[in-house]
């Protein structure tokens, strides 16, 4: 965690992000042009159909997947376990990275464009959570069969089905698990992808995640922090008048809930969880909060953090002049995650080319925003979407979430013809 003055280092990551992706500069393989695509192709149609025959492995490949626990920060056992499949695909140069990220790779022509097509490996719940998949008729259910081993199933069938048809494309193909994609993991895996393992390589990124058939074009970025209020503590009786911890928590939060926000560009916040005291007799020592504050307008959310910061003073501030003590309270605020925000046009070719693959094969896939593993490329002015795996499903994040298998062949299709798309045939 960073502490308070890294707050004000956001600022310029704002104005880099403010900026749209055409003004960033796209790779130098990602042309800004429309993308074809190449639902006529022989070997791509063959393709197309071996998902389809196949959906039932892949929805195996689903299930067991997600049957390995992938708790925050502790994804290494179902990392492997990836590693394994992609190795087994025969893709090139399968590795685990320094991050724990899992990378094969399917190799395409000198010069040609790459592209990474993921699925994040971690899910929000804690060791010890029963991740048994049960079978109801079409319904799976079970912790993260949607979010995302219905992401991770589809990387899979994707590699499999361009192998078994002998796909040949123009591109380099990147078939990746991330770590970190939840929560508190504040997208480490893919900031280690752009940073260090694949620095300046990738010209497209497209992430596999959830259910249905959406597109995610637009970053909501999100600044999360955790605010502790401190002081010595004491009586509640015996020490009456000095300032509280608590008292200035609940000061805060209600400067936070009167913040009056647009809703266009969308700005949200949101105390999530509040902590502090010992019992009912004492005046805390401590009482914290956890913060949620979110838009896809990078300079919206830093205005927004910028008055949440000065609340945070104010509430100080105010507590401690109320009492005529010689204790003083102290704030700390602790960087539990900054996701960047960023934008793309509606007919930016990355996205079109999502839009169209899908059109090709009846499906009709609605464009819109989210917190995603694109995040950390749309920021860097990389063309990045995520796409959605098929099928039908709900309850994400929650031991209740479910799967529909109807029709969710569609999914790796989708994935499929949107990837060779993008890396162009031969």
């Amino acid at each position: 965690m960073s502490r308070i003055p890294t707050v004000f280092a956001v600022a310029s990551l704002a104005a880099l992000v403010a900026l749209p992706v055409d003004a960033l500069g796209q790779g130098s393989r990602a042309p800004n042009r429309p993308l074809s695509v190449p639902s006529g192709n022989a070997r791509v149609k063959q393709a197309l159909a071996y998902l389809e025959r196949t959906e039932p492995q892949t929805i195996e490949e689903q299930i067991a997947l997600c049957e390995i626990p992938a708790p925050p920060f502790k994804e290494a056992a179902r990392a492997e376990e990836f590693r394994r499949r992609l190795e087994a695909q025969g893709l090139k140069n399968v590795r685990i990275d320094a991050e724990g990220n899992v990378i094969g790779e399917r190799p395409g022509d000198p010069g040609g464009p790459t592209i990474v097509v993921s699925g994040h490996l971690d899910t929000v719940f804690p060791e010890g959570t029963d991740v048994t998949v049960k079978r109801d008729g079409t319904v799976l259910r079970g912790p993260g069969i949607g979010d995302d081993c219905r992401g991770l199933a589809v990387v899979l069938a994707t590699a499999r089905a361009l192998d078994e048809a002998n796909v040949r494309t123009r591109g380099t193909l990147l078939f990746v698990g991330t770590v970190g994609e939840e929560g508190e993991g504040n997208l480490r895996g893919v900031r280690h992808l752009f940073g260090t393992e694949l620095k300046d390589r990738v010209d497209y990124f497209v992430s596999v995640d959830g259910t249905g058939f959406g597109v995610t074009k637009d970053a909501v970025g999100s600044h999360r922090y955790r605010v502790t209020y401190k002081g010595p503590g004491g009586h509640s009786y015996g020490a009456f008048g000095m300032p509280n911890p608590m008292h200035a928590l609940g000061r805060a939060i209600a400067r936070v809930s009167d913040f009056q926000v647009p809703s266009d560009p969308k700005v949200t916040f949101s105390v999530g969880v509040v902590e502090g005291g010992t019992s009912v007799n004492s005046i805390s020592a401590s009482a914290s909060m956890l913060v949620d504050m979110r838009s896809v307008d990078p300079v919206a959310l830093q205005a927004l953090d910028d008055r949440f910061q000065q609340a945070v003073r104010d509430a100080l501030a105010e507590e401690n002049a109320r009492w005529s003590s010689d204790v003083k309270l102290t704030v700390q605020v602790d960087t539990t995650g900054i996701r960047p925000a960023g934008t793309q046009p509606a007919d930016a070719p990355v996205v079109r080319a999502a839009v169209d693959a899908a059109r090709a094969l009846g499906i009709q896939a609605p464009t819109g925003a989210s917190s995603t593993d694109s995040n950390i490329p749309i920021s860097l002015g990389i063309p990045s979407v995520t796409i959605d795996g098929g099928g039908d499903g709900g309850g994400a994040h929650s031991l209740d979430e479910w799967f529909d298998t109807r029709d969710s062949h569609r999914g790796p299709q989708w994935a499929l013809l949107y990837l060779a798309t993008l890396a162009g045939v031969r």
